[in-house]
């Protein structure tokens, strides 16, 4: 070999070594970018179902059950969601994932926007129902097929000492997601007349979702579609393999990693979606205020994903779990004995978002990245994706549903009850397998 060609060859294998052009700062930004877009679709339907939805596309029902008829369509996602991954899986392995990536995205970003579009049940009758039921079912699938394998990367290439802070990094799009879709609500149901907000206010933070996940695609492209991120996957391994191959290699790991996160999973929804619910139907307080006072709750659930980072490097990601694990539970348990959630005190409702926030991201800051690590190699990309699937699946799916029919038959008391199995689910799940977290690091 030459002296040039060895030196070509060396720069190649240093390049890959470190990245080239996939640098860690590039695969976090674009892992943040991408989770910030398909949260920003999940809340801004979240936020339909409640604020819009009842009365556009179910007039015929009372608030409560047609609210409770709305929250029923959105957890037809969860349900399709382990379908697109298993369907968009085989496209990976045909196409590449960058065709994955890109069918995947416009589909979620396009049946967001077609909601924009939906005409109510005045002009179509119960076809009104059907084409929104139709849309979220397809958002379920382009979900399950979003999955690109960035943050298992991202986690595989960090430092021993720095996993829990890489890890962290993809949780980031939940809060991000959240703010703008909640701020996008607050300002048209605050600034618009009821009748406006009705007609065409919902309808724009719909119409955004096609521009922000074109955005994200490109973000994701600009690393998916590069060599040395083809060569990082194949050489890391993440690449998909078929379900009945994963299923016999991993069928405990993904029982068991699908009811790690149902802590922070069912807390997930009782701080963002259902407070939303009962504050439209049960108290007199601003929606649009009260969304901004959920953004500042986001705020403070983001600064607590990166603490969980932080304290997952210093005492591992399992014992993390196990901590955010039992502070949800003794959370749960306070909201049992004396429910502070949207009783008449202002300050309690406050208080309750605000807690609930900083709980949430210091545990699901690290669920993925637990899960993950849970698989050998080859199997991590594949198990990762539906492992989370079956976790919403389980633990967020129903839980708005679940939250305000318990909570309005039986009183609130029951939705600590609801966030204390969870809760328990979680510690039992990492009682069960000690070895979550050191297993195939």
């Amino acid at each position: 070999m030459s002296a040039d060609a060895a030196s070509r060859s060396s720069r190649h294998k240093t390049e890959v070594r470190g990245h080239g052009h996939v640098a860690p700062a590039d695969i976090a930004l674009g892992v943040i970018i991408g989770r910030t877009s398909e949260y920003f679709d999940f809340f801004v339907f979240g936020l339909g179902c409640v604020l819009v939805f009842p009365e556009l596309v179910f007039p015929f029902a009372d608030r409560l059950t047609g609210t409770l008829y709305a929250f029923g369509i959105f957890a037809l996602a969860f349900v399709t969601r382990p379908i697109g991954s298993v369907l968009f899986f085989a496209i990976d392995r045909r196409y590449g994932r960058g065709t994955k990536l890109t069918a995947a995205l416009f589909l979620l970003g396009g049946s967001t926007a077609a909601i924009a579009f939906l005409p109510g049940y005045a002009t179509l009758g119960i076809w009104s129902i059907v084409i929104l039921a139709g849309f979220r079912l397809l958002q379920g699938i382009a979900l399950g097929g979003a999955w690109d394998g960035l943050s298992s990367l991202l986690a595989l290439n960090a430092p021993p000492n720095r996993r829990g802070w890489y890890a962290m990094l993809p949780q980031l799009g939940a809060p991000f997601g959240f703010i703008l879709a909640a701020g996008l609500f607050a300002y048209f149901e605050g600034a618009l007349s009821k009748e406006d907000f009705l007609s065409w206010g919902w309808r724009y933070p719909s119409f955004v979702a096609l521009t922000i996940n074109v955005v994200a695609l490109f973000a994701r492209l600009r690393m998916v579609a590069t060599p040395e991120f083809a060569e990082l996957m194949q050489t890391r391994e993440l690449m998909p393999v078929p379900v009945v191959e994963l299923v016999r290699a991993h069928g405990r790991t993904i029982i068991l990693g699908a009811f790690v996160p149902l802590a922070s999973f069912a807390l997930f929804h009782l701080v963002t979606i259902f407070p939303v619910s009962w504050i439209n139907l049960f108290t007199n307080r601003s929606v649009s205020e009260f969304l901004l006072v959920q953004s500042a709750g986001a705020v403070v659930g983001a600064g607590a994903v990166v603490t969980s980072g932080l304290i997952a490097d210093q005492i591992g990601r399992r014992n993390t779990l196990l901590l955010s694990g039992g502070m949800i539970a003794l959370f749960s348990l306070s909201s049992i004995v004396a429910p502070l959630l949207f009783g008449d005190s202002l300050a309690g409702q406050t208080i309750y978002v605000i807690v609930g926030f900083g709980l949430l991201g210091l545990a699901y800051g690290q669920t993925a990245g637990a899960v993950a690590s849970s698989f050998k190699p080859q199997y991590r990309y594949t198990g990762a994706a539906l492992t989370s699937d079956l976790a919403w699946l389980i633990g967020a799916g129903f839980a708005p549903l679940v939250a305000l029919t318990l909570s309005s038959a039986f009183g609130l008391a029951w939705v600590g009850l609801y966030l204390l199995s969870g809760a328990l689910c979680t510690l039992a799940a990492l009682w069960i397998d000690r070895r979550l977290e050191a297993r195939y690091e």
